[in-house]
């Protein structure tokens, strides 16, 4: 592969105290393959792989914006070092847009690094190996002579001239090896002008965890031994780093850090913190609280919090189990200085990048609608940067944003000052797919149904979340109807607005529909904003609130009720007074008030007609109307069944007075006069014996009634002869034998009666219609109580 000059702006670097930091720009590395090669001064360049990382001082990973970081120790197998001060290392950048990285770019890239204040004793805890340095002045063995120290002396006298072994001491056992046998087990370990250094990776054979102050710490346990000529060197090449003692809370996350490590502190008496600093990145931060992260330690621990969100750090969403929710990382690193006895100052580095487990974050809809605009406003938040809209659901059809914006609908995005963001969607109550429903008297409910279609993340994983947006508002005016009436009907003027879409007219319990108006007698006409009933003085429905001698006052209701529950709003009624000379009032509670107009020729005295029962008297009279009020239980009323009615029937009749004469026929000078009432009532509506019910809308209904006159072929004459008749019952059905006059028959309700009447009259112009017959208790067949026998012939 060629050689290139490297894009703006695709690689930055430094040196951070002793470690090469170099990031690469995701952004240039878009659908490509790269892969980094270190540059030896005498071998060329060397493929980075993971085995070759922890055993020679580097790190490849990604910083939590995604993009490409490489560390490397300035200790690193293939660093070019001046007098451990200056110290140099050239990668190759090789990429290519094919997975085998054929025909691949290559880009070298040098970096430098100037360190030269070095500890006594420097430890690196990186994410994949630690590395110990000391200098080789240190003194060749503690004062405190410890067993792992002590056990190591009698092996220096096997070691050959000037050749480093190294002995591992672990609970397992004492291990000594040659250094060159050391690389084959993952481990580096060389010298250079001042210092000796080793490089362990985590979890080796001859590693082993304890627990210090609560925190897992990866030990390894080594002597590095060299004998020259004047001088036998032992060297503690011990070291030992943190594996966890991260914590979480749903706000912060912690790291924790042990202040003293025994097998690091061999005089734990004499060790002194000195200084400790913490830095994101490959920055130090002077004044962690600037930044709202804490920073505190005692003598036993050192434990950095930083809220979940903080700068420095990255929030990425992400989506798990269909729950949307987000992942925070940083990459922190600690620097704790320290003096004890045996080493005078210890640098301890550690390198730390921390991920936060998935936290769920709901998204919450935001109601913000304007009911005085009739506008629905709704956010959908909170969500990171990371996060887009892509679709959108209304009711049950899907939109694009395209088509979003193109129906009406308006998306846009909002920020929150949490440094989140909102998506936010205006739609009007008018809308088409706003679900509309009418609620209490005078509200409509105007229902969005909305399901958002999220792209999440760096993946584009699909989200969906479903939200019901309410709103309610008093935009229906309940119609107001208006009364009138003429001579004979009575009207309503009803708005015909919302009629059968909000509210039906109902007369008692039955739709007022154009049939029922039809049946009833009822005209309904409906212009372009009313309906307008006319109801006749006497239609069924029409309640008479007061009857008195030629008048009345009449009342009409039709009860404004939901369509779907059947809830009254309002009852609309109209009420007149009429002058009537005559009619007849079937009453719901069974009274019966007749206006009874006589003609006839001559006149009569109206203070003498009766009903069948004659002691039933007009209660109002004038020379020609007579006016009655009864019960149909009373008064010598009948009942009889037709199909569905029940119906009432009584009589109006005058008591004529005859002539004196010697024989008969009989003369009399009034005129036959006779009226029959009728009163019809639903069999299913059960009379109510009593007051008017409190609502009007549940009364029953008035029954119908009708009269009907009844005069023979005399009624214009002024003399009429009375008929001879002769009555007599028959014992049984051959009417052959008689019961004798005037005797007591017994008679069960069941048995018949045989009847016979003769016309004893031999005029060969006149005939017999047996009209009614009844049963009195005395010979006056005009007493009460009576019962029929026919009716009507």
């Amino acid at each position: 592969s060629a050689l290139y000059v490297l894009p703006p702006g695709f690689v930055e670097s430094s040196c951070r105290s002793r470690i090469f930091w170099m990031k690469l720009n995701k952004l240039l590395l878009q659908g490509k393959f790269f892969q980094l090669e270190i540059n030896d001064p005498y071998a060329g360049p060397v493929l980075l792989d993971e085995k070759l990382a922890s055993r020679c001082g580097y790190v490849l990973s990604e910083d939590m914006w995604g993009n490409p970081v490489f560390r490397a120790s300035v200790l690193g197998c293939h660093v070019a070092n001046e007098a451990d001060e200056l110290f140099s290392l050239t990668v190759n950048i090789k990429i290519s847009s094919f997975s085998s990285m054929r025909a691949a770019v290559t880009y070298t890239y040098p970096m430098y690094c100037s360190y030269s204040s070095w500890a006594s004793r420097e430890i690196v805890c990186e994410e994949n190996y630690m590395e110990v340095s000391v200098k080789t002045d240190v003194p060749a063995v503690s004062n405190d002579y410890t067993v792992a120290w002590m056990s190591a002396l009698p092996e220096t006298q096997n070691v050959a001239y000037q050749l480093w072994q190294l002995m591992f001491v672990s609970p397992s056992g004492r291990k000594r090896i040659m250094v060159s046998d050391a690389a084959k087990l993952g481990y580096s370990f060389n010298n250079t002008l001042s210092r000796v250094y080793l490089r362990a990776p985590y979890h080796s054979n001859e590693s082993h965890v304890s627990v210090v102050s609560g925190v897992n710490m990866n030990m390894v346990t080594s002597t590095s031994m060299y004998r020259q000529r004047w001088l036998l060197l032992l060297i503690d090449t011990t070291v030992s780093c943190p594996v966890d003692g991260i914590s979480f809370t749903d706000t912060t996350l912690t790291w924790t850090v042990p202040s003293v490590i025994p097998t690091l502190v061999v005089q734990e008496s004499t060790f002194l913190s000195k200084n400790i600093l913490m830095g994101v990145d490959d920055q130090v931060i002077v004044h962690p609280e600037e930044k709202n992260y804490l920073l505190e330690h005692n003598e036993t621990h050192i434990r950095i919090t930083i809220p979940i969100g903080a700068e420095g750090g990255k929030l990425k969403s992400s989506i798990s189990g269909g729950v949307y929710g987000v992942i925070y990382s940083i990459d922190l690193f600690l620097e704790h200085t320290w003096t004890d006895a045996d080493w005078q100052t210890t640098k301890y580095t550690v390198i730390k990048s921390i991920t936060t487990p998935f936290m769920p974050q709901i998204p919450t809809v935001i109601n913000n609608t304007l009911p005085e605009e009739r506008l629905f406003n709704v956010a959908f938040g909170h969500f990171l940067s990371d996060v887009s809209l892509v679709a959108i659901t209304i009711g049950n059809v899907p939109f694009t944003l395209r088509e979003a914006q193109h129906q009406g609908f308006k998306i846009y995005e909002t920020l929150f000052s949490n440094r989140t963001k909102g998506f936010i969607l205006e739609v009007s109550f008018d809308d088409p797919y706003v679900l509309k429903e009418y609620v209490n008297r005078n509200e409509t409910k105007y229902t969005l149904l909305v399901n958002y279609t999220m792209s999440v993340g760096p993946e584009m994983t699909l989200y969906y979340h479903s939200a019901e947006v309410e709103c309610v508002i008093a935009d229906i005016e309940l119609p107001e109807a208006v009364g009138y009436c003429d001579e004979e009907n009575l009207y309503l003027a009803i708005p015909t607005f919302g009629l059968h879409q909000y509210w039906n007219l109902y007369l008692h319990n039955k739709l007022l529909n154009r049939h029922i108006a039809l049946t009833n007698g009822y005209l309904a006409v409906t212009n372009s904003t009313h309906l307008i009933l006319q109801i006749p003085l006497f239609a069924v429905g029409v309640i008479y609130e007061e009857v008195s001698f030629q008048k009345i006052k009449a009342r009409f209701d039709v009860a404004l009720r939901k369509v779907r529950t059947m809830e009254t709003l309002q009852m609309f009624s109209v009420s007149c007074s009429f002058n009537s000379s005559a009619f007849i009032i079937c009453h719901p509670d069974g009274t019966i008030m007749i206006s009874a107009q006589m003609k006839t020729v001559p006149a009569i005295d109206m203070s003498k007609t009766k009903l069948r029962d004659s002691s039933c008297k007009p209660r109002e009279y004038n020379e020609g109307h007579a006016f009655f009020k009864f019960h149909v239980t009373t008064c010598g009323t009948s009942v009889r069944f037709e199909g569905d009615h029940i119906i009432y029937e009584n009589e109006i009749s005058y008591e004529k007075e005859t002539l004196p004469g010697q024989s008969i026929p009989t003369i009399t000078r009034d005129p036959d006069y006779r009226l029959t009432v009728l009163c019809y009532y639903r069999a299913k509506e059960t009379l109510v014996l009593g007051a008017f019910a409190s609502d009007p809308s549940t009364s029953p209904p008035f029954g119908s009634g009708t009269m009907v006159p009844r005069s023979n072929i005399a009624v214009y004459r002024r003399i009429r002869q009375a008929l001879n008749v002769v009555s007599r019952v028959s014992k049984d059905e051959s009417f052959v034998e008689f019961y004798e006059p005037n005797m007591a028959i017994l008679k069960r309700p069941v048995e018949p009666v045989f009847l016979e009447v003769e016309l004893k009259d031999g005029s060969p112009s006149t005939e017999l219609y047996l009209e009614n017959c009844w049963v009195t208790r005395s010979l006056d067949f005009n007493s009460t109580p009576r019962w029929n026998i026919t009716v009507d012939g």
